[in-house]
């Protein structure tokens, strides 16, 4: 596959790095040699200089030949300007990066659609989403659903009160019961567990189950008594704290803290008064922050453009007694650093849009994908073709890659856990978690 991506800043450099490891016929643009030459000395990719926007550089690239052009440029209007001149010169379809949430309504991504724009990223949403779903859940630092809920992937911190510490998964994890653990981390490793297997105390663990047996996880791994966000604080008035406070149910109370001024004029214009409290002032304030009522808050949102100010901030309120934190961390780097401070859920914008790109790659009929970047693992929803390899053999006679596991599946609207004497059926959706493993050799097993 021949795929082209315009834009080496945050999300086109992470994009190009994920998908190098696929063996795609990769090339990158952008008007800075120097961004470009940090991505080609460690990368098997090429690497063209110049403006996507010029038709001379969309053809050196090769963009006539493209199954896959996506711009993800700084500038929404070079991004929807250069998909625009791609489709034309015959690259197969478009992904294009806005920054306008209401470019994302059914009526303008159909307008984008006739113009040669295929499909459209908005990652403050993808963010908001995130956010959202960790203050829903104060317990579960990152929660995933499948098919529209039919199926749930829970990530968990485990502690001294969890009930299921030190047992081999085979033990804990049978045909009739209502989770599987798909995936470990600890101490830095990832671990796509086996029977033998046992959960350690400080692990963060992935749990596949259903949403009826969701209240059962919580009992088991000794979350009963932590207490749900109904007053939450956000530090930062940027895109996604609107997105995010635009997206909360009705029953949580959010207040916004935003040190620029003119910024908190565009948030109450931006956010109904009832929506939330914008509050001019710097959130690194102690004093500020126990003004607020700090100490009756339950959950912290800390979103500016500063990974460190984040960070630091959610300790903070860790230590001022709030439960659920989350930061917005950007650079990679400092997401490794952050889970071993314990912050509670990370966000990062640039790995969020590369996974909902990277799902567009795929030849199998992929629904979804993520990657979990505390986890280091990618967990993607295939749907099984007749007549594919997945549905011939019991699971556990598929000869699954090392580094692979099947969580779950969904037949029609009903989520079904597997286990290695399930048989899979054509037209099930099935939820798949890898480590270290392509994708595209994954594919084999769901394509006829």
């Amino acid at each position: 596959m021949k795929i082209i991506i315009a834009g080496a800043s945050a999300i086109g450099s992470h994009l190009a790095r994920l998908l190098s490891r696929s063996n795609q016929d990769i090339v990158l643009i952008d008007e800075d040699a120097d961004k470009l030459g940090d991505i080609s000395s460690n990368y098997d990719l090429m690497t063209l200089v110049g403006e996507a926007t010029n038709p001379k550089t969309l053809r050196s690239a090769g963009v006539s030949s493209a199954n896959l052009f996506i711009a993800v440029t700084p500038d929404e209007n070079v991004n929807t300007t250069c998909c625009v001149m791609a489709k034309a010169m015959g690259a197969q379809k478009t992904v294009a990066q806005i920054d306008r949430p209401e470019y994302m309504t059914n009526e303008n991504k159909a307008l984008f659609k006739r113009m040669g724009i295929d499909e459209l990223i908005y990652p403050e949403m993808l963010a908001a989403r995130d956010i959202v779903n960790g203050l829903k859940m104060s317990w579960v630092r990152q929660r995933w659903d499948v098919h529209d809920g039919s199926l749930v992937m829970l990530g968990i911190k485990l502690r001294e009160s969890c009930e299921i510490l030190n047992q081999p998964l085979r033990q804990l994890c049978g045909p009739q019961d209502p989770y599987h653990v798909v995936a470990i981390k600890r101490n830095g490793d990832t671990i796509i567990p086996g029977g033998d297997d046992e959960l350690k105390l400080f692990d963060i663990v992935y749990f596949m189950t259903t949403k009826n047996h969701i209240p059962y996880i919580r009992k088991i791994v000794g979350k009963e008594h932590y207490a749900d966000v109904k007053n939450v604080m956000i530090m930062g008035g940027g895109k996604t704290a609107i997105r995010a406070v635009l997206s909360m149910p009705e029953y949580m109370s959010t207040k916004i803290i935003e040190i620029n001024e003119r910024q908190c004029e565009l948030i109450n214009e931006a956010l109904d008064d009832t929506k939330a409290m914008v509050i001019n002032g710097d959130a690194r304030d102690l004093n500020l922050l126990i003004d607020e009522n700090i100490r009756n808050t339950q959950g912290f949102v800390a979103l500016t453009g500063n990974a460190e100010a984040n960070i630091l901030a959610c300790l903070t309120a860790k230590k001022l007694g709030v439960r659920k934190t989350i930061a917005m961390v950007e650079n990679s780097n400092y997401a490794s650093m952050a889970e071993s401070l314990d912050i509670g859920t990370i966000i990062n914008k640039k790995v969020l849009a590369a996974g909902n790109i990277y799902q567009m790659m795929l030849d199998a009929d992929v629904q979804n994908i993520r990657f979990l970047m505390s986890a280091n693992a990618d967990v993607a929803e295939f749907t099984a073709q007749r007549g594919s390899k997945v549905t011939r053999k019991k699971v556990y006679e598929l000869g699954l890659p090392r580094g692979m596991t099947i969580g779950g599946l969904v037949r029609g609207k009903e989520g079904m856990l597997v286990s290695g004497g399930t048989q899979i059926e054509a037209g099930d959706a099935v939820v798949v978690i890898c480590h270290d493993v392509n994708m595209k050799n994954i594919e084999k097993f769901f394509n006829n």
